[in-house]
This record gives C-alpha cells, structure tokens and sequence, in this order.
C-alpha cells in the first residue's frame, strides 16, 4: 500500500472503528431495546410451533420448517433498532459534533452498521439455541453450515444499510421505528411460516421473487441437507442489490440532511 493511499484508508478506518465501538456502548445502555428485538422472534416461534404448528401441514415437523423464517425475522426485528439510531443521531444534534471532529458520514453509518451486524449476529445464535432446545435438528455439513453462515451474514449487513438508509430519511425516530413492521411483515407473504403453494394464486408470483423467499429456501436447504438448486445465489443477489441500492441511498441522504 502506497504512503499516500495509507494516509488516507487508516484514518478512514480508524473513525470506522471508534463509530462502532460508539454504537455498541449505546446499544449496551439501551439494553431494553436490545432485549426486545431479541425476545420477539423467540415470543413468534413459541407462538408458530406450538400454537399453530399442529394445525400446518408442511410435509415436515413444524418446528424443523419454521426455524429459518424466524432467523429472517429475527435479523428484520434486529435491524429496526439501526434506523431507530441514525434518526436519533440525525435529530439529536450529534452529527454536528462529529462533523467538527473530522468525523465523516461513511464512518458514523459504518459503526451503526457494525454494530447491527453483531446484535442480530447475537441475538440469531439465542434464537439458533432456543430452536434446539424446542427441537429443530440441523443435519448440515461444516461447510452447509459456513454457507448457511455466510449468507445469513451477508443479509444481516445488507438489511442493516437499509435500515440505516430507513434512519436517514425518516423525520422521527417513532416513524424510524416503523421500519419493523415493514420488514417483519415481508417473510409472511413467503415460505417462511407455510408452503407457497398453500397460498392464493395471486400472491405466488410476488411470494416466488421477492427478495426473503430465496434466503429462507437456502438457509432451509442447507441446514437440512436438502437440494438447494441456485436460491443461495439467487439470495445473494438479493443482499448485494439491497446494499447497492442502500449504501447509494445513505450516502445522498446523509449529505442533504447535513447541509
């Protein structure tokens, strides 16, 4: 690496850094918030399994079908607490402040970002354990597994730029918050709770394409030892035009809210 690019990338990344450590000492003092993104999900798949699982008839147990969606709805709950942030950052006046430290916008969404991505990180494995613990029983290989991993991961950096996007356009970090009930709407109309098949015919088309249908068919495929045909480059594609289109997003908005 070259002096001058080396001036340039460690101060960037140095900003980076300290942002999310920053992120992630608010998330700990607003460990309420915290909490519930967590207790959702787990509250959802108590509800599905064992109130409406018996009724559901997936070809499968229950609990082994549902698990994957409510990973997907654990990340959605998980990344409403990022726009949450960023609107109260933008409202509350501490941009200002970072701006006159030097401190660019790329770097304070960035820690937002990183900071998500390790709270649903956490809070998927609490809702991975509890799903063992009510039955689910992956088969997956170690490399099923990293692949499972990976994508999930992927997901959870890209729904988190969106949320942060979410966080900037939004005027209040009550309407910021609203930014849950759209994602966590999202897996319904999917394979996440019931076969696609099961649904009218009217909504199949939407159900078959829209962006967390092939995310849970891959996360359901691989931790199952199921065929999963091309859904996981079909969910990756997903996460990189929503993070394209996001980080774009975040960056346009940033500047015309802090001009």
């Amino acid at each position: 690496m070259s002096d001058a690019l080396r001036r340039t990338v460690t101060p960037a990344l140095t900003a980076a850094m300290t942002m999310s450590g920053r992120s992630i000492r608010l998330s700990r003092r607003n460990i309420d918030a915290v909490i519930t993104s967590m207790m959702l999900p787990l509250m959802m798949m108590v509800v599905f399994i064992y109130f409406f699982g018996g009724a559901i008839d997936t070809g499968t147990a229950y609990v082994t079908y549902v698990v994957p969606g409510i990973l997907v709805l654990c990340a959605a709950f998980g990344a409403s607490t990022t726009a949450v942030g960023v609107s109260e950052d933008m409202k509350g006046g501490i941009i200002d402040r970072f701006r006159s430290l030097d401190v660019g916008g790329t770097a304070i969404l960035t820690g937002h970002v990183a900071a998500s991505t390790l709270r649903n990180l956490l809070s998927t494995a609490l809702v991975l354990a509890v799903a063992l613990l009510v039955g689910f029983r992956p088969s997956a290989s170690p490399a099923a597994w990293l692949a499972a991993g990976g994508i999930l991961i992927a997901f959870l950096i890209a729904i988190s730029w969106l949320a942060a996007a979410v966080g900037l356009l939004a005027r209040s970090p009550e309407a910021a918050g609203g930014f849950t009930f759209f994602m966590s709407f999202l897996p319904y109309p999917s394979s996440a709770f019931v076969p696609i098949d099961t649904m009218p015919g009217w909504l199949h088309s939407f159900a078959d394409h829209q962006p967390v249908t092939p995310l849970i068919e891959s996360l359901r495929g691989l931790l199952l030892s199921q065929p999963v045909g091309t859904t996981p480059w079909a969910a990756l594609a997903w996460c990189a035009v929503i993070m394209a289109v996001a980080t774009g997003a975040s960056g346009v908005l940033f500047r015309m809210r802090t001009r």
